[in-house]
């Protein structure tokens, strides 16, 4: 059974990176609308709002809590969130919350001993009920709009891949807190096979949203997302066998972690290229931080999996 502690500090780390996301996800799917679908805007709005909400109150009770690993990944917020927020909000009319990148900047690690874990405990507890009542409901919007999409009931800019993508997404985040919200103490080694397999995918699936969103004359750009999208695709089925023994878990985590690393640094490029209008594309440049920030928590997932494989 998990210990107050681990369950308060995991909890709020998982909050920091996922209820960004989800607030995130929830914000691309506005901005991807026709006027005329204006009740699916609408909802994607009062979800994104609703995590700000949540993300807010995870935020205020996390100086100290959380470790410093966390928050120097990269995952949470990286050097370009703000700046991205802002060149999105200006794009597409939509108010950001930018006021929560900036209280995360002044976030601190490891100084749990300041902190009444009781008090700590009742207020993470709450939290959790709310971020799984929350991401229940984006859940069932998203299969709704995805239903509504593929029998082109409804038009949207986003890809019907890109909604079961973040859909996935979702339901991770979900099932993580249900694990928490039953002090589920986590088998490290079963967590690496589901997680590496989970994750190729979803890194295989960025490039090729990015080579989609390219502009057809960004040759090069698109050259180095087919080859990433090809990369993880190949890793998705190697942690598909190590799960079947028939490949050794440590070379796929080996393997996974140094095509992130890859990855990582070509999104961090694409990012600040946005930026400095350097890329043409339709990508909207909290895009490119939003999907760097999944390589710096998948990056770190890695770091965690290879210890424990050294130890092993």
């Amino acid at each position: 059974m998990l210990s107050t502690g681990n369950y308060i500090r995991q909890s709020l780390e998982l909050h920091l990176y996922f209820t960004r996301t989800m607030k995130e996800h929830s914000f691309f799917l506005e901005a991807g609308f026709t006027p005329k679908d204006k009740n699916y805007i609408d909802e994607a709005d009062a979800f994104r709002l609703a995590f700000d909400n949540l993300l807010f109150d995870v935020i205020s009770i996390s100086d100290g809590v959380v470790s410093r690993d966390l928050l120097e990944a990269g995952e949470a917020i990286t050097p370009y969130t703000l700046d991205a927020e802002k060149a999105s909000a200006y794009y597409t009319g939509v108010k950001i919350a930018t006021n929560l990148t900036k209280l995360e900047e002044e976030l601190a690690g490891d100084s749990f001993s300041r902190h009444s874990h009781e008090e700590l405990e009742r207020k993470v507890a709450a939290i959790n009920n709310r971020a799984l009542e929350l991401t229940a409901g984006l859940i069932r919007y998203k299969s709704r709009l995805l239903s509504d999409v593929l029998s082109c009931k409804v038009f949207t800019v986003n890809y019907p891949l890109l909604i079961d993508h973040i859909m996935r997404e979702a339901k991770l985040y979900f099932t993580l807190v249900k694990r928490l919200q039953e002090r589920e103490d986590i088998d490290l080694e079963r967590e690496a096979y589901e997680q590496e397999y989970f994750w190729n995918r979803i890194m295989a699936e960025h490039a090729k949203f990015l080579r989609g969103l390219l502009d057809p004359t960004e040759d090069e750009l698109i050259n180095m997302s087919n080859n990433f999208g090809r990369e993880f695709d190949k890793l998705t089925m190697e942690a598909r066998e190590a799960m079947n023994q028939s490949v050794p878990l440590s070379k796929v985590t080996d393997d996974s972690y140094k095509a992130t690393l890859a990855i990582g640094k070509f999104k961090e490029q694409g990012t600040v290229g946005l930026l400095e209008c350097k890329i043409k594309s339709i990508i909207v440049p909290l895009l490119g931080d939003h999907i760097l920030r999944e390589a710096n928590h998948y990056l770190r997932l890695l770091k965690i999996f290879k210890r424990v494989g050294e130890l092993e």
